[in-house]
């Protein structure tokens, strides 16, 4: 599943958006823990290192502050899965994209929706692409 970022990334990819998904679970993480916050942000420049243009990067942060348990409650992964679901996102990237949902049943829909979508994966660790 894992290799070469570049070789993953292909032009129908880059046709499409880069999201990147920013979250932290309760507010006091967002004002204690800065450094994660700035990790997460600095995801961008990898998505641009991998061809994305800046205007191409949709950063979904409104759901800093709020626990991953469900996504009943958090309106930018609902709208994160909803963009993957249309065919809009080319990428999805997180720090660690086992946390962008703590419910199994949430973050196997998502992966599911990247594979049906040929939609990549991206994490501090490499690029995932679910549909091979």
């Amino acid at each position: 599943m894992k290799s070469d970022p570049h070789q993953k990334v292909q032009a129908s990819h880059l046709k499409r958006n880069a999201y990147l998904y920013i979250r932290q679970s309760t507010l006091r993480q967002v004002f204690e823990n800065t450094e994660s916050t700035k990790r997460q942000y600095a995801l961008r420049q990898r998505a641009v290192a991998l061809g994305w243009s800046e205007d191409r990067i949709i950063v979904i942060d409104s759901d800093l502050g709020q626990s991953g348990a469900s996504s009943a409650d958090r309106e930018g992964f609902q709208r994160l899965v909803a963009e993957v679901g249309v065919g809009h996102a080319g990428i999805v990237l997180g720090l660690e994209v086992s946390r962008l949902a703590r419910n199994s049943t949430d973050w196997h829909r998502l992966l599911e929706i990247c594979a049906i979508t040929d939609t990549l994966i991206l994490d501090e660790d490499g690029v995932y692409d679910r549909s091979c």
